[in-house]
């Protein structure tokens, strides 16, 4: 396996790994993103086995020891299985996450106490800034939140969007059909009524780059494309309620 790195956005990289052997032939990525600024921040932390890919891209930027921030969507193996590995390699680097997140895990499972954030609260970076926004469930997960980076309109996603190949690192395609047919082979997402209506309140932010956890980031019309994906789920939840 190779990480690739690609500025998507700004001062936003994206460290891509292929793996062939999910869901083949198509395989899926695993994506992390690096925004550059005066205290870098990671957001998605890749799993344990990955660590040594991501160290080496993430050095490709900047040097690792200078990360001082270490995000993700929600807590699991993905996301943040190599959370503790980044806090040894950059000793000034915390885990930042929602309260509740931090109050339900990483207290427990950080070997740095994380730093709590509360809905809509702003991290400056210096040069950038993060607010984060709690999306409780959605797509899965009690603790789930999103990252908006507000100088690039950039929406840090998560698990949103998810759909499978290697495609080029932006696209100006649809995203929404590939994430439904992922959709229906993984059932990766909680489908309940908050679901398109936490959408819609995303869909209100000035997004024009969509940073994808697996598959092509977007950029182009953030906001309809959260819009058409919310039509989507409430069309499927509607069918199966």
């Amino acid at each position: 396996m190779e990480t690739k790195v690609d500025e998507i956005a700004e001062g936003i990289y994206r460290l891509s790994t292929w793996v062939p052997e999910i869901a083949p032939p198509a395989g899926l990525t695993f994506n992390q993103f690096l925004i550059h600024a005066e205290e870098p921040l990671l957001f998605h932390t890749g799993p344990r086995a990955m660590f040594p890919l991501v160290s080496d891209a993430v050095g490709r930027i900047c040097p690792v020891a200078e990360l001082r921030w270490v995000a993700f969507g929600h807590v699991e193996s993905d996301e943040c299985g190599s959370m503790n590995q980044w806090l040894a390699a950059a000793p000034d680097a915390k885990v930042a996450h929602g309260a509740l997140g931090c109050e339900v895990s990483l207290n427990d499972l950080c070997d740095r106490p994380p730093r709590p954030m509360a809905d809509g609260e702003v991290l400056d970076l210096g040069g950038k800034r993060v607010r984060h926004l709690d999306t409780p469930h959605v797509p899965h997960n009690w603790e789930a939140r999103v990252l908006y980076e507000e100088s690039t309109g950039t929406l840090l996603c998560g698990d949103l969007f998810s759909h499978l190949g290697d495609g080029p690192a932006l696209t100006t395609d649809d995203i929404v059909g590939p994430a439904m047919h992922m959709e229906t082979m993984f059932r990766y997402s909680s489908l309940g009524p908050d679901l398109p209506v936490t959408l819609a309140r995303l869909a209100e932010l000035d997004t024009s780059t969509l940073a994808l956890m697996h598959g092509s980031s977007f950029t182009g019309n953030g906001r309809n494309a959260l819009r058409e994906l919310a039509d989507a789920y409430d069309a499927r939840f509607l069918a199966h309620a």
